[in-house]
Parts: structure tokens; sequence; C-alpha cells
């Protein structure tokens, strides 16, 4: 069972999307990570949203032109996803297995995100198989992009995974880092408890 799973029972999704909602009538920008994927790489790219929940960013990021394909365990929140965007594809699985021939999807991305804690809120001991699994997801030259917490005050749960361990994971799995930022806003990380990734696969 994911982290993710024994913190919400996998029954949040109406209260997850109600929180963004709320920030965004605040005139919150709530689609900084749509904004950071898109400076990436350019409309009309195929992005693979790793652990979607609700949408958020990938509702954003198909309005900007991108291809886009949704996964997530979750079914409370795909629920939301597909209310909210029943055009898109939502798929329902677990990252530690993910095949996207079996969803009938290939595997050639150029741009795999996985925002919102998803790294740190996977199965115990299976964030080094999300990884590979992720960048096997992934065309040469892709880019896998995973922003988490790295303590308690950007956390739900204990810190389980550091960047040191996030690196090697990726080093791993044939990719290669290009760059880190404190936010989704791309201020440069100089230490802290949250940090956005980027790598570049390799082969």
């Amino acid at each position: 069972m994911s982290r993710w799973q024994e913190l919400t029972g996998g029954t949040s999704g109406d209260e997850y999307a109600a929180r963004f909602e709320a920030l965004a009538r605040g005139g919150k920008d709530v689609h900084g990570e749509a904004a950071f994927c898109a400076a990436l790489v350019a409309p009309g790219a195929r992005v693979l949203d790793a652990g979607c929940g609700t949408g958020r960013v990938m509702i954003r990021l198909a309005e900007l032109g991108y291809d886009c394909v949704g996964v997530d365990l979750d079914a409370s929140m795909l629920e939301v996803a597909r209310e909210q965007a029943p055009g898109l594809p939502w798929f329902q699985a677990d990252l530690a297995t993910l095949d996207p021939a079996r969803l009938g999807v290939a595997a050639d991305f150029d741009l795999v995100v996985a925002a919102g804690n998803v790294l740190p809120l996977v199965a115990p001991g299976t964030e080094a198989t999300v990884v590979a699994r992720l960048t096997a997801a992934l065309r040469p030259g892709g880019l896998l992009v995973a922003g988490f917490g790295l303590d308690a005050a950007h956390l739900p749960v204990p810190a389980a995974l550091t960047l040191a361990q996030y690196d090697s994971h990726c080093a791993a799995a044939g990719l290669t880092p290009t760059g880190r930022f404190a936010t989704w806003d791309a201020a440069p990380y100089e230490g802290g408890g949250y940090a956005v990734s980027v790598h570049r696969r390799d082969r």
C-alpha cells in the first residue's frame, strides 16, 4: 500500500480538488507546475502526468496544447479528473508497475512530470522501481521532472526520500541531472525543504 493510500484511505479526491479551487478563487496561481513544464518542452509534446491526482496540472497542459496522459492509483482523485476533463485520457495504475503498452499508450513521452509529492508518497521501498518505470516511459532525450518535499514542513508523512537517494535512483535508471530548483517558479535551489529536479534520459 502506498503512503498516500495509508494517509487518505483513497477517498480524498473531492477534498483535494476543493482546496485548490479555494486557492484559485483567492487569487493564487495554481498552475506553476504546468508553466514550469511548458518552459521545458514545446506545445504538442507528449506529457505523462504521473500521479496526476485530480488533473490540475494535466488539464492546464492540455489547454496549452500538450498531448497528455494521466495516471494515478487513487480512484477518488481520478473520478474528479474525469468529471473535469472527460475528453482526456485518465488511467488508474500503480506507478511501480506502470507499463504504458498495457494501457494502449506509446512509451515515448517527451516529458514525465511527478508533482505533488508523488515520489515520497509511493509504497515504501518502491521509489527506485517507480523512477525506473517513469524513465522507461520516456523517449531517449526525454525529461523526468519531479517536485517533492524533503522535511516535515513540506510533507504530510515522515520524510523518506532524500535528494541523494533520488539522484541515485535516477542514475541507476539511466538519467542525467540537468537542473534543480527550489520552487516551480524555477528559483535556484540552495538547500531547503522542497526541490524540483529535472533529469534527462540518456538511452
